[in-house]
């Protein structure tokens, strides 16, 4: 007799929760720490029940199987309550980053075109002075009018379900657009490499609009029916004592993070005197993943601090599924992005897209197929979509190395991007606001190796003969248009930049000078506010983004 495996009971991610929610019943879901000492609980059925509620809501809003919306929300239930929704509508979400300033905020509504916004108390008058046509304040019972909703269109594994903004190397942000069955592959790729069981439960205090929560977290919570600890916000003072108190096994960060909350307990991976350490969080949390590279001393210490393995992977928004992680149960390499997971492809080609051999560095291709294993695409970007996806291999843009045991090494990027504290920053984005300010003739943003953010950035400024540029206007300049993660860290007053025969700018002369030039400075608060809102991989993940 010949034996079929049978497919997965559901393929598509409102087919999943409707199998777990009645397989699971009254088992927690999803454990949210409103604030300290005020935790709130959902269970899967629950979580089912509020998800249909909530597409009833979306559907009397006008929102309807292939209808795009803005969602613009920190952490939250509200959250997961309006991307499963959009699940049993056939709907497509598009978070943003609330951090974002209306000005960014207008051109991702613009370009996805959101019609619809839902969003927090606080964050209204952003959304409306977006200029969103209809805006949706969440904070109240807002779905509890909704009339019955008889049910969910046919949505198949193919249909797009979000659309997740990126930093593109140009001045603008594409919009990578993931389907049902790109989200269940990434969540089955994750849970399977990490041994995820429904007794499990993942800590999330990165934030929900990223590909690093919904991806390597949720997803793979959602398809195991594991739990889910939820914070409104990352707290580096707080992390460990949150680990312990909501029950998680699991956990998720970026390196920056990691340097923070080691800095807040007085370790950084070295000796911090007079701050009281952390106490370890015990044998509960088996596994901590995250993106990014720490020091081999940063890494031990933060094992030896919390008793919890750092498991280092690559991934991008495009990738979906992370093509790279560290073993969990094998030798480890806190340098190294891990080794490809099973039924991975890679290619590491130099420009020729020739393969390179073990130790030469070229750009990483990922092999998949685009709307299961990678994205779909870039919304309303042809161009840039072939550019990225040819003959089944999405393009990086990323440099890697090989060592002859199979761990992968990251080098650089090959694209003009700043990764600060997770975030990835287009430098067009900051060089085109602060080109607008009086007295400016050019300017040049980079990524200054950073020990506590990845990268600080830097802006190089060359003022208009005979005009002054005052660098705390500049960095005023880019306050009010940027989210305060792009704001500059430091702005530089020069006479020229550095440039090639044909007049493109050497920003590797910016990013490592021979020798310190005298010039004008102005600094900024560096932004970290430990306990404010987590950096986004999204790339959240050494990735183009960049989880």
């Amino acid at each position: 007799m010949v034996f079929i495996a049978p497919a997965r009971g559901a393929d598509t991610v409102s087919g999943v929760l409707s199998s777990q929610a009645s397989i699971r019943g009254d088992a927690p879901f999803l454990v949210f720490e409103r604030e300290p000492g005020v935790v709130e609980t959902t269970s899967w059925a629950e979580q089912d029940a509020r998800a249909r509620q909530t597409a009833a809501a979306l559907a009397d809003l006008g929102i309807s199987a292939d209808t795009r919306f803005g969602v613009h929300l920190g952490n939250s239930p509200d959250f997961y309550d309006i991307w499963f929704a959009a699940a049993y509508l056939g709907a497509v979400m598009v978070p943003t980053n609330p951090l974002s300033t209306a000005a960014e905020l207008r051109y991702l509504l613009g370009h996805s075109g959101c019609r619809t916004v839902l969003t927090q108390t606080d964050l209204v008058p952003t959304v409306q002075a977006a200029g969103a046509e209809q805006v949706i304040d969440v904070g109240g019972d807002w779905t509890s009018g909704a009339h019955h909703h008889a049910g969910p269109p046919d949505a198949t594994p193919g249909d797009v379900l979000g659309v997740l903004y990126t930093s593109g190397t140009t001045s603008r942000p594409k919009g990578v657009q993931i389907t049902h069955a790109a989200y269940l592959a990434v969540g089955d790729a994750v849970a399977d490499h990490v041994r995820l069981r429904p007794d499990d439960r993942f800590l999330i205090v990165l934030p929900l609009f990223h590909g690093n929560a919904q991806y390597y977290c949720s997803m793979s919570a959602l398809v195991t029916g594991a739990s889910i600890a939820l914070t409104p916000r990352f707290s580096a003072g707080r992390w460990s004592e949150q680990a312990a108190a909501l029950g998680a096994t699991i956990a998720s960060l970026f390196a920056a993070p990691i340097r923070m909350i080691l800095a807040k307990s007085g370790n950084s991976g070295g000796n911090s005197p007079g701050l009281p350490p952390d106490p370890p969080l015990g044998p509960s949390l088996r596994a901590t993943l995250f993106a990014q590279n720490v020091s081999p001393d940063q890494a031990a210490e933060f094992e030896r601090r919390f008793r919890t393995p750092l498991v280092q992977l690559y991934g991008m928004t495009e990738t979906v599924i992370p093509p790279t992680m560290n073993p969990l149960y094998e030798t480890r390499n806190p340098l190294s992005i891990g080794r490809p997971l099973p039924g991975a492809r890679l290619r590491i080609v130099d420009s020729d897209g020739a393969d390179v051999a073990p130790g030469t560095p070229g750009e990483l291709l990922v092999g998949g197929e685009p709307g299961r294993t990678l994205m779909s695409g870039y919304l309303d970007d042809p161009d840039a979509t072939a550019a990225a996806l040819v003959d089944g291999w999405l393009h990086t843009g990323d440099v890697v190395r090989a060592d002859a045991d199979g761990f992968l090494f990251f080098v650089d990027r090959s694209k003009d991007m700043i990764k600060r504290s997770g975030e990835n920053v287009a430098c067009g984005e900051i060089e085109r606001v602060v080109d607008r300010i009086e007295g400016v003739l050019e300017s040049a943003a980079v990524g200054i190796p950073d020990a506590m953010l990845d990268e600080a950035i830097h802006v190089y400024v060359v003022p208009r003969p005979q005009a002054h540029v005052d660098p705390a206007d500049v960095i005023a300049q880019c306050r009010g248009e940027l989210a305060k993660f792009k704001v500059p860290d430091a702005v530089h007053i020069v006479s020229q930049l550095p440039r090639t025969s044909v007049g493109k700018i050497q920003k590797h002369l910016l990013r490592r000078p021979a020798t310190p030039a005298p010039m004008a400075q102005a600094e900024h608060d560096r932004g970290l506010d430990t306990d404010t809102s987590a950096p986004e991989s999204n790339r959240a993940q050494n990735k183009r983004e960049r989880p």
